[in-house]
């Protein structure tokens, strides 16, 4: 329904209901040092016909599409079919603003059903909830579950995790007295095991890593969780780059206990930071501590099938100070998104664009690392996004690369010290091969 403003005399009907005269009267409370003296600094109201030309004015200064760009570090562009779009915004699914009363939210809470089954399908895990705000999130609630379940007060975290992830996990441990030890890496991108080992210990409640790690490196993940369990620690297996998922082994598969990380590749286009959608699975022992909500299956008074909300145990309800997280958004919409995404897919699309992913990451790779003053700064294999190590100055290959009109990654010496003219390049389906060999050629030329 299109927003009508109200009208002068929709006005002075409910002033004269309340009992007063004008708004001044209505406002009279606040004291008259607080009051602003003028009118509001705004343009004056246009004409639709006058917004929509203003609006096209100002998508026109919006130069984004003309550039290559070849910037990932957890925020990925990938192709989104049109029908995510379609089914996406029908009325039973964008209506609820959360299912508290299942016999009118049946849209929503089937598809928050479908997510979580297509989500456990993925990872190989029992169960998996919906409601988390983002991977980032996802991950400190994970680091809390397993400070829960273990009541043990050390975390290690590998230091090629996320560095937004990682700085949202010290925000909510900062005051928890949770310990939290970064494990290094070595020359291949992937954690150093041997620091690892020697940092473990009874302890320890969980060890975090990312796979593929921020440096876009495939860790050993099934090697890892049994260091973990070794001295029984959680494995809490993270994944920013859920594409990813389609062709690399399960974290299931590999011995993960939690498993949280990033949907925003499913279905969700890239839009000035958001909005994002978090993701959580885990054990089937590990239920009675997990954050977020589960929509469950049942059927009604007539045998006909029908969900409900299964575990909800957020503060809001009725565990309250015990409950296992305060999360408060439900992000079903997104959810709806993402499980369209994976749906139209399907097991052999979701394969089929993964393996464009690394075929094509694999190329770019090949392509920029023949050019002289320019390396691969790890050795290990990579899915979508790998480092490349720069003899010149990065502000100066990235001033040439622009002049190109390409975005050629990120600089990474402006997220995690030790990185100097280090680029973190990411490559998709999106990417065709011209894109690619234009930046190789750009590179050639600003690397000289």
């Amino acid at each position: 329904m299109s927003y009508i403003s109200l009208s002068d005399k929709d006005k002075k009907e409910m002033l004269a209901r309340i009992g007063i005269k004008s708004l001044d009267d209505l406002y009279s409370c606040i004291p008259a040092d607080l009051k602003l003296d003028r009118d509001l600094e705004v343009p004056q109201a246009l004409t639709e016909t006058e917004l929509f030309r203003y609006f096209d004015t100002v998508a026109k200064k919006n130069t984004a599409d003309s550039y290559r760009c070849f910037l990932g570090a957890g925020a990925y562009r990938h192709t989104i079919p049109a029908i995510v779009d379609y089914l996406s915004m029908r009325g039973e699914f964008i209506s609820p603003y959360t299912p508290y009363q299942p016999e009118l939210s049946q849209g929503t809470l089937q598809i928050i059903f479908e997510f979580q089954t297509l989500i456990a399908q993925l990872t190989e895990m029992d169960i998996a909830n919906a409601s988390l705000y983002d991977g980032a999130s996802g991950a400190a609630e994970a680091v809390l579950m397993a400070n829960r379940l273990t009541r043990k007060s050390k975390v290690l975290v590998a230091a090629s995790v996320h560095p937004q992830y990682r700085g949202v996990i010290e925000a909510y441990v900062k005051n928890l007295e949770l310990e939290i030890i970064e494990i290094g890496y070595d020359d291949s991108g992937r954690v150093n095991e041997s620091e690892l080992q020697s940092r473990l210990d009874e302890k320890t409640a969980a060890f975090v890593f990312q796979s593929p790690n921020f440096f876009g490196v495939i860790e050993d993940g099934e090697a890892l969780s049994r260091r973990a369990h070794e001295t029984n620690a959680l494995s809490v297996f993270l994944i920013a780059e859920a594409v990813s998922m389609g062709i690399l082994a399960s974290p299931g598969s590999q011995g993960a206990d939690i498993v949280t990380g990033e949907a925003q590749s499913f279905g969700m286009p890239l839009s000035f930071g958001g909005p994002y959608l978090g993701f959580m699975a885990c054990a089937e022992q590990y239920l009675r501590q997990f954050p977020g909500r589960i929509a469950g299956e049942t059927k009604d008074v007539d045998g006909k099938r029908g969900f409900v909300l299964t575990l909800s145990t957020r503060e809001q309800h009725i565990r309250r100070e015990r409950a296992t997280s305060n999360i408060c958004t439900n992000q079903a919409w997104c959810a709806v998104r993402a499980a369209i995404f994976m749906e139209t897919l399907g097991a052999e699309g979701m394969r089929e664009m993964a393996r464009q992913n690394m075929q094509k990451a694999r190329y770019a790779l090949d392509r920029l690392t023949d050019i002289s003053g320019v390396e691969a700064r790890f050795s290990g294999p990579v899915f979508n996004e790998f480092v490349l190590q720069l003899e010149r100055p990065l502000s100066e290959i990235q001033s040439v690369l622009e002049g190109h009109r390409i975005i050629g990654g990120l600089a990474l010496d402006t997220w995690m010290p030790g990185f100097k003219n280090c680029l973190l390049v990411n490559v998709t389906e999106i990417h065709t091969r011209d894109d690619i060999d234009a930046l190789a050629a750009a590179l050639r030329t600003a690397a000289r």
